[in-house]
């Protein structure tokens, strides 16, 4: 069964969260897992020392994440006001194609007559897309962790997320965001994705956009922090 908090921008929900983490080292479980990435994407910035539970687990996953990742699956956290990464993907299009030809197939087949050549030969394509329509059907999806630093305090990070964001792929899929302090004024984005693996290299989204002209007027440099299956 999920594990709900209502919304963690206010003093009220971090209370709530802070009072769940008196007797438990994660979200869920006894190792981290998707659950506390979830929450700790959902917190806007780096609790306060106040709320002493919080702040000591925000600090370890933040450690865990820059050192190793996270790999556990948790048992899902829904948080009241915030949309994990995950949430906002939906199937590639080539599903709906795919159950259409499918669809089309079946109407095609004649069951009681004997097939032709012709016939068998068409069979034996179909049958060849619909088989190669169902391995893009199966194509695995991960959600993404990206840090996103900008090349000094007086960057307009609202303008660095808008460019972020303006990046446009299939299979690419833009979640929630925090800005999170880094020191001397400076703040860098983190940011969430959910990226169909088939269609999407981080690696590509990195070098060839985010890091590119015209955004890199805004992006000094882009890091994963964790890379997690769907």
């Amino acid at each position: 069964m999920a594990i709900t908090f209502n919304d963690l921008n206010s003093a009220a929900g971090l209370n709530k969260l802070d009072e769940y983490l008196l007797t438990r080292s994660y979200i869920s479980g006894y190792q981290a897992s998707k659950d506390d990435i979830t929450v700790y994407a959902a917190l806007p910035a780096a609790p306060s020392s106040n709320y002493v539970n919080v702040s000591r687990w925000y600090n370890h996953i933040d450690a865990l994440l820059r050192i190793s990742g996270v790999t556990g699956e948790g048992r899902g956290v829904v948080i009241e006001g915030f949309v994990p990464a995950e949430a906002v993907a939906t199937p590639p299009a080539e599903d709906s194609k795919a159950t259409t030809a499918e669809d089309e197939d079946d109407d095609d087949v004649d069951l009681f007559g004997e097939e032709t050549e012709e016939e068998k030969k068409a069979s034996e394509e179909r049958a060849a897309a619909v088989k190669a329509s169902g391995k893009k059907k199966e194509s695995g999806k991960s959600s993404v962790l990206l840090d996103i630093k900008p090349w000094n305090d007086e960057t307009d990070m609202k303008k660095l997320e808008e460019a972020v964001r303006s990046v446009k792929m299939e299979g690419l899929h833009w979640g929630a965001s925090k800005l999170v302090p880094v020191g001397y004024g400076i703040k860098k984005l983190q940011i969430m994705l959910t990226i169909v693996d088939d269609l999407v290299s981080v690696d590509d989204l990195i070098e060839e956009h985010l890091t590119a002209e015209p955004i890199n007027e805004y992006v000094q440099s882009c890091d994963v922090v964790a890379f997690n299956k769907i």
